[in-house]
């Protein structure tokens, strides 16, 4: 089962950026009261949050660990944790585990030689053959105890829903819908896989993330992006692709990715949100049972680097044969700054809805782009980011149009006050976004989990809310001249390629 990354935290936070004061001091009471927050001795956070409505509940775990923990050489690693989580473990997935314990070292074995001579000053032809066709040997013995998709076929046997992971720049998600009285299966298959986790079938699912690397690399916006990425942070590791590196991705090892899971998946760095038909006091012994199975390890290490101040705009140009697209992005704090409110209030404004200032300039009245919004958070929430503006310029219209008209509202936010029709609109559409995200169980799990991440403490979400309503016309004035500046400023453009001339073609032949 193929799983690819997707940014479901900026998904969650673009909730987030449009929710009010609507649930009251009152509501984070009565959660309180439903929620329950119980810490194993291993250092594992679990968060039960009681809703029986319906005989389902829903969990979400973050592991606190994404591709700004990977260093060059390991590039996709953390993504590879999506793939490999859903092998199983050694009694899920195995027809025989002695066998294949044996087998899987032989391959790690195998591999081990031939990435020896791979990277050696002056590799062997003929040695490299002999050692590829040696390691696919191996492969094919171990594939002979393997049990295909054990672990699915168990979830959906049993009612799964939503069964998925997603790897984000600083966090991995793990997460899907059972029936209530399967709650025992839910902890014995999470527990297992975070117990012993096996890297079987690591370098062929390698290769399906090579393609998924490769699908990037030929797509317009996704090379876009990249340079985006890299041109905008200097140093700190959300330059890196969540994929990885092509490089990394054809070098890196499952004895990597153990020491890769031994650092990032202490327990102490995991945190699960249940929401749904549980009681805890009959979850809880069970959660104690299998997760509590899990011996406790140290935590990983902090992140050191840190991106230093923009200076100079940078201004990457790319050539290609697809449809033009612009992005302008500025440095900003991360997520759980006293500012990001503010943050999330300029993004409703300038592009929620047609009725927005983006919308309404460069779509509607000038008809510059057919697509533009904004956004910050990017790629990741919890160290500083950007605060992006993205657009698809019109048939026949320039980048460098769409350009002028977006920094227009830009200087907008600058130098006037959003009117209060605008701020009304903005509270008003929370409201229905917000009941919305909280009908749903997993979408509330993922919310409070990631709060309890960012914050250590879930109640920021209900706080965080009461923040947004204490922004002001003058906090957005002062955001946004603190950060929409040119020295702060990077951006992306892709231009159309110019066609061949009759002496350009008679050159290239």
């Amino acid at each position: 089962m193929s799983r690819h990354p997707v940014a479901r935290a900026a998904l969650a936070l673009l909730v987030l950026a449009l929710m009010t004061p609507l649930v009251t001091a009152q509501d984070l009471k009565s959660f309180e009261e439903r929620t329950t927050v119980h810490k194993l001795a291993n250092g594992w956070t679990f968060i039960l949050v009681e809703r029986p409505a319906a005989p389902v509940f829903a969990f979400c775990t973050i592991a606190d660990v994404g591709s700004a923990q990977e260093v060059p050489g390991i590039t996709g690693l953390a993504h590879m944790f999506e793939h490999m989580a859903f092998k199983g473990g050694p009694k899920i997935g195995s027809r025989d585990w002695a066998a294949e314990k044996k087998a899987l070292e032989a391959v790690e074995s195998a591999y081990q030689a031939l990435q020896t001579e791979r990277l050696s000053p002056r590799p062997d032809p003929q040695k490299v053959e002999k050692l590829l066709a040696e390691l696919r040997a191996r492969q094919q013995e171990a594939s002979r105890h393997i049990d295909e998709n054990g672990f699915d076929a168990i979830l959906s046997r049993e009612g799964a829903d939503g069964l998925n992971a997603t790897t984000d720049a600083d966090a991995t998600r793990y997460f899907y819908a059972l029936p209530s009285n399967k709650l025992e299966l839910f902890a014995f298959l999470e527990s297992e896989r975070f117990l012993h986790p096996v890297f079987r079938e690591f370098y062929q699912e390698r290769d399906v993330v090579q393609e998924e690397r490769r699908m990037s690399e030929t797509s317009p916006i996704g090379k876009l992006l990249d340079e985006f990425q890299s041109a905008a942070f200097q140093a700190h590791p959300y330059k890196q692709p969540i994929v990885g590196y092509m490089s990394d991705l054809q070098s890196f090892t499952a004895t990597d990715a153990q020491k890769f899971f031994d650092t990032y998946y202490a327990p102490s760095n995991l945190i699960t949100v249940l929401v749904g038909d549980i009681r805890p006091a009959t979850a809880i012994p069970v959660l104690e049972k299998y997760f509590g199975r899990i011996p406790a390890r140290p935590g990983p290490p902090p992140l050191r680097t840190v991106e230093p101040p923009q200076e100079a705009e940078k201004i990457v140009v790319m050539e290609n044969d697809a449809q033009p697209m612009y992005l302008e992005g500025y440095h900003k704090p991360a997520n759980n700054h006293p500012d990001q409110a503010v943050y999330d209030a300029i993004d409703s404004i300038a592009s929620r809805g047609r009725t927005s200032r983006l919308y309404r300039s460069l779509v509607r009245d000038k008809k510059l782009a057919f697509q533009v919004g904004s956004f910050s958070g990017f790629p990741g929430v919890k160290y500083p980011n950007l605060w992006i503006i993205f657009a698809m310029p019109a048939y026949g219209v320039t980048n460098e149009q769409v350009q002028e008209a977006a920094r227009a509202e830009i200087e907008r936010l600058k130098t006037e006050d959003v009117t209060d029709e605008e701020l009304a609109r903005f509270k008003t559409r929370a409201k229905a976004d917000l009941l919305r995200a909280m009908r749903d169980n997993l979408t509330l799990a993922d919310l409070l989990a990631d709060h309890h991440r960012l914050y250590g403490d879930w109640r920021e979400l209900f706080r965080y809310i009461d923040r947004l309503d204490k922004v002001t016309k003058a906090d957005i004035r002062r955001v946004a001249n603190e950060t929409f500046r040119k020295g702060n400023r990077t951006v992306a453009m892709s231009v159309t390629r110019p066609a061949a001339t009759e002496t350009t073609k008679e050159k290239t032949r």
